[in-house]
C-alpha cells in the first residue's frame, strides 16, 4: 500500500508560480506512473499531467507549456511546477500512484489564483 501526502499548495496572484510535491511511502515497488489531477468546485476531477519512472511525461492542453511535471526516484517525490497561472487554475490538486491495476490517491492540496 502506497500513502502520498501533497503539499505546496497555496493562494496565488495571475500570473504567479507555485510548486507542488507529492512524498510517496511504502511500498513503491511496480509503481508504472506519477500523476497530477484537479478538481474544480462543481467540476469533475480532471487530469493534469504524468510521469513515468523512466522520466516520460505528458500534459493536458490546458496546462501545457505552463506546468513541468517532475520526479526525484531516490526520494519517491513527485512535483508540479506551475507558472503562469490563472484562475481557471484553481483546484484541489491531487497525486495519483499508478501499480498496474491498483491506483492510491493522495488527499489533496488547494491552489487558489485570485488577485
Amino acid at each position: 500500500q502506497v500513502h502520498l501526502v501533497e503539499s505546496g499548495g497555496g493562494l496565488v496572484q495571475p500570473g504567479g508560480s507555485l510548486r507542488l510535491s507529492c512524498a510517496a511511502s511504502g511500498n513503491m515497488f511496480n509503481t508504472y506512473l506519477m500523476a497530477w489531477y484537479r478538481q474544480a468546485p462543481g467540476r469533475q476531477r480532471e487530469y493534469v499531467a504524468y510521469i513515468t519512472r523512466a522520466g516520460l511525461t505528458n500534459y493536458a492542453d490546458s496546462v501545457k507549456g505552463r506546468f513541468t511535471i517532475s520526479i526525484d526516484n531516490a526520494k519517491n517525490t513527485m512535483y508540479l511546477q506551475m507558472d503562469s497561472l490563472k484562475p481557471e487554475d484553481t483546484a484541489i490538486y491531487y497525486c495519483k500512484v499508478n501499480q498496474g491495476s491498483s491506483d492510491s490517491w493522495g488527499q489533496g492540496t488547494q491552489v487558489t489564483v485570485s488577485q
